[in-house]
């Protein structure tokens, strides 16, 4: 395939992330006005726009396995991101017109109210959730190392071209316009707008892929089959056969019954996570503690600390046009750290290419902590706006290196996930390994017992007859716990450990939620929201230091 037709057919595949990415950005930009005029308090607000990654905590692993073991016609991946995104669909109709259905079922504030949580938190917990199959639809369809590396460095570009985007787009007056008269109102108009680019995305990226279909005979997929169904029939018959199966409750019923059939097992994985991927994960972890602390509280900051505004001041004082005013900037600045985001995502490739996965990785937190503790240290604001986009190189790198990674182990799974070390434990003064003993009757000389190693998880037995009294089951020589480990690692997929990076983001977002308003006011500073996520960059560069990005760190 030709290098351009290449690259655009990527675009096309990550056209859903982008879309996706346009509606949770502008969807949770525009949420909070919407809030506080339904007359929900600021404290309160702050707490709705966390539902949806606590809840994301609890079902993304779910997501993830499941859609590793999912046995649908359509393919693994596509049957969760129909789902999640039917979620997401509802969520964009629910929000612009919760105060319409309330005022219908005359529910009055009441339900106004809990039809714009209900909307948000669906908007946040679909949308997050939504990206796990995504990823692991990518893995699924490239698996050669540079193949993978482009497929990340496409989805980072995509997710961070959405946020340009999706940031921009509620700072437009669409009250003026021909169609917000039509609508109603600057809120519907947008997000008609946004329920238009969602549905286009969704459509796109259905007929950009070529996952495999039906059941898999292992975690692993194979090579792609030409002649896909989606190459095969059009997408109004597939839409029609989608809308129909979903109405039958077909897909739903097998989507559930997936799910709840791999709880045990997919919790039980996540306390059994191979050492890379936990190295990995703690490294994730506080790099995106870090960066979240800072794009969270960053207009705060400009608003308060660098421009001297106070949020609570009257408006058309002094004091609140500075806090307006530093909340422009730092608007601008966030746009900036996209637009950045967006560049070092084209160039992430070539980059570890010249330089290396841990040069890159390494490079970028250093550059957001240097540009952190200058934020801190500095008043100027042209300065400030500078370091603030140049923390966009972390952000890409956070978005791309974690996931072809974790392709990597997985690819070459025996070397960076082995199933275990040989084991030994001492029993009535014999040593027993985890390669136990076989013994077996001599056919010609019954009285002479021969042995070879076995291969069952530790068990010793006698064959032919002596195996009708003895069996497998009662000669279990040590290691009971090894079946359970054993049966975690083959069923792993790539789809649990994506979610399980993905956690590391949501959980990102929570921590700063519940713990930056108690340090900011023990402190009676706003400069700790950045200081803050300087200590952490550190802590992460620290961290990074013990992840293993290629196969000579397992020496190490």
């Amino acid at each position: 395939m030709p290098e351009w037709r290449s690259r655009w057919r990527l675009v096309l595949l990550n056209s859903l992330t982008c879309g996706l990415e346009i509606c949770v950005a502008a969807g949770i930009t525009y949420v909070p006005p919407l809030l506080l005029e339904a007359g929900v308090e600021e404290q309160y607000m702050t707490m709705v726009l966390g539902i949806g990654p606590v809840l994301g905590l609890l079902f993304i692993p779910l997501i993830g396995s499941a859609s590793d073991h999912c046995n649908s016609s359509y393919g693994r991946r596509w049957p969760f991101i129909w789902l999640l995104s039917l979620g997401v669909l509802l969520a964009l109709i629910l929000i612009p017109h919760a105060d319409a259905l309330a005022a219908y079922f005359w529910g009055g504030r009441t339900l106004h109210v809990g039809l714009l949580i209900l909307g948000v938190g669906l908007l946040d917990l679909c949308g997050q959730l939504c990206f796990t199959p995504l990823e692991a639809l990518l893995s699924d369809l490239y698996r050669d190392q540079e193949d993978y590396s482009q497929a990340f460095a496409m989805f980072s570009f995509m997710v961070s071209l959405g946020g340009c985007i999706g940031y921009l787009l509620p700072a437009l007056d669409w009250s003026r316009g021909l169609l917000s008269a039509y609508l109603g109102g600057q809120a519907e108009c947008l997000f008609s707008l946004l329920i238009l680019i969602f549905v286009l995305s969704v459509l796109v990226t259905m007929k950009a892929s070529e996952e495999p279909a039906g059941p898999s005979a292992s975690l692993e997929p194979g090579p792609l089959q030409t002649g896909h169904w989606l190459a095969a029939c059009s997408c109004c018959y597939l839409l029609r056969c989608k809308f129909r199966l979903l109405k039958s409750g077909a897909l739903l019923l097998c989507l559930l019954q997936t799910c709840w059939s791999m709880t045990p097992a997919i919790y039980r994985s996540y306390c059994h996570v191979p050492r890379v991927m936990r190295q990995l994960c703690v490294a994730q972890l506080c790099s995106w503690i870090a960066v979240m602390s800072f794009m969270l509280f960053y207009t705060d900051f400009v608003g308060e600390g660098l421009y001297e505004g106070v949020p609570s001041a009257a408006p058309g004082t002094t004091q609140r046009q500075r806090y307006d005013e530093g909340i422009r900037m730092g608007s601008l600045g966030l746009f900036l750290q996209c637009a950045t985001s967006t560049l070092f995502s084209l160039l992430m490739g070539r980059l570890v290419w010249l330089l290396g996965s841990r040069t890159v990785y390494l490079s970028s937190m250093v550059c957001f902590t240097v540009s952190a503790l200058t934020i801190c240290l500095s008043k100027n604001v042209v300065l400030v706006t500078t370091m603030s986009a140049l923390t966009g190189f972390a952000y890409a790198t956070l978005q791309t290196l974690p996931y072809t990674l974790t392709c990597q182990y997985h690819k070459d799974k025996e070397v960076y996930m082995p199933k275990g070390k040989i084991n030994a434990v001492n029993k009535n003064g014999v040593t027993l390994t985890r390669l136990s003993v076989h013994l077996k009757v001599d056919d010609d000389h019954g009285e002479v017992l021969n042995h070879k190693p076995a291969g069952v998880n530790g068990h010793a037995y006698f064959s032919r007859d002596i195996s009708e009294y003895y069996s497998p089951q009662h000669c279990q020589i040590g290691f009971p716990s090894e079946t359970v480990e054993q049966e975690d690692h083959d069923a792993r997929g790539v789809g649990l450990d994506f979610a399980i990076l993905d956690s590391t983001f949501l959980l990102s977002q929570v921590f700063p939620t519940f713990f930056m308003g108690m340090i900011v006011q023990f402190t009676e500073s706003v400069t700790a929201y950045i200081a803050c996520s300087a200590i952490f960059g550190g802590i992460a560069i620290c961290l990074a230091n013990h992840v293993i990005f290629d196969q000579k760190d397992l020496r190490c």
